[in-house]
């Protein structure tokens, strides 16, 4: 083969890399090689056919091709420096690929030097803007977006040097991931929506502020709602929130006795789900937009939402009038938010046998799941009207 042919397929072996970076073909080789055992006074010949045996590495069976007579093996030991094992050994790396690769690493590297706090707040206002996107508009537009963002904040953190900077870039990028978590969960992509909070928890490890793989940890949770472990869900969600009592926000905190009694909602208990989001509600700070950490949307209204789903769950007569309420004063913004709340407010009219109403709200949060792609939402609706026939 001519080193022409260099750029169609990798050397076989060690000893047609050498040829190649020679820029000779077989023919030429095998013609210098006698040359020089000639003038060199060396015994070794080397025809083209023999050559093109010893640079395959391989016989047509697949079997290693045999070593060369001895005279043949000093004559290629001495025209390369190399033994002649090694150069019938499987080609590495060229020397231009290796020297690329480092250059690589020098320009990642170099990049990852110029982040400073004003990039990373920059990279913090595009993640602000893909969350307004997705709970505008859903996943199915927004999830793409955050991909990309994955993919670069990740790269950026594995080369970044400077702890301060690599353990922002962490924190970025577990929220990213959680993020790419939440929307996989809406799209029913369950086993997706797992795997996003293991990469966002391995993320959140690197993080200086342990709240952001509370908050991930207590996140995944409900993965395991929607393939029906609702126990499990109690459990890691009760040990989150214990976790949390010491050195967690009240915001935060609000955050996990609240998703913790939603679980127990699920599981049917009650009391216990009443309680939690009781202690929620005692927790919710004043101004929750104050709050550092980890970003949870809750305040009255977000609250009052929650509660009235676990109210419909446990099918409590109270959670028609405190859906309403929510419903009434939720930000039109929160376009999965209000698909959800139409979803749970039709099961409380069900369980109230207020049918029509039901049946008005049901359509509506169809059509809000269906424009925003949530196959999650979409979902309950099925089972929901199922059990009204």
């Amino acid at each position: 083969m001519a080193a022409s042919d260099e750029g169609t397929r990798r050397p076989r072996t060690l000893l047609e890399q050498k040829i190649w970076e020679r820029n000779q073909s077989l023919s030429e080789f095998a013609a210098f090689a006698e040359e020089f055992a000639r003038r060199s006074g060396e015994p070794g010949t080397l025809s083209e056919r023999n050559l093109k045996r010893l640079v395959a590495g391989r016989r047509t069976d697949g079997a290693k091709v045999g070593r060369p007579r001895p005279a043949t093996a000093r004559l290629l030991e001495r025209l390369f420096g190399t033994s002649i094992d090694e150069l019938l050994e499987p080609s590495g790396p060229s020397t231009a690929a290796v020297d690329t690769a480092e250059q690589e690493l020098r320009s990642a590297i170099a990049t990852a030097k110029r982040i400073d706090p004003g990039v990373v707040a920059l990279m913090r206002g595009q993640l602000t803007a893909a969350r307004e996107l997705d709970r505008k508009l859903g996943a199915a537009t927004a999830s793409d977006e955050v991909a990309v963002k994955i993919d670069q904040v990740a790269r950026l953190r594995s080369y970044s040097l400077a702890a301060g900077t690599r353990s922002q870039l962490a924190a970025l990028l577990a929220e990213l991931s959680a993020l790419a978590g939440w929307q996989a969960l809406d799209q029913g992509r369950v086993a997706t929506a797992w795997n996003h909070y293991e990469s966002a928890k391995q993320a959140a490890s690197e993080a200086d502020d342990s709240s952001f793989a509370r908050h991930i940890e207590a996140e995944q949770a409900f993965v395991l709602l929607d393939i029906g472990h609702a126990a499990d869900a109690v459990e890691r969600l009760s040990a989150t929130e214990d976790d949390g009592r010491a050195d967690t926000g009240r915001l935060l905190r609000a955050w996990l006795a609240a998703a913790h009694g939603e679980a127990l909602a699920a599981s049917n208990r009650r009391s216990d789900s009443l309680r939690a989001f009781d202690r929620a509600e005692s927790l919710l700070p004043s101004d929750p937009s104050a709050a550092d950490g980890p970003y949870v949307v809750l305040d009255p209204v977000h609250l009052a939402r929650w509660r009235g789903n676990a109210l419909a769950r446990i099918g409590e007569a109270g959670a028609v009038d405190v859906l309403s309420a929510a419903l009434r004063d939720l930000d039109p913004s929160f376009t999965r938010a209000e698909a959800g709340l139409r979803v749970d407010l039709a099961t409380a009219l069900t369980v109230a046998g207020e049918h029509d109403e039901a049946s008005r709200h049901i359509t509506e949060a169809r059509d809000l799941a269906t424009e925003i792609g949530s196959a999650r939402q979409l979902r309950r609706l099925a089972r929901l009207t199922d059990n009204r026939h």
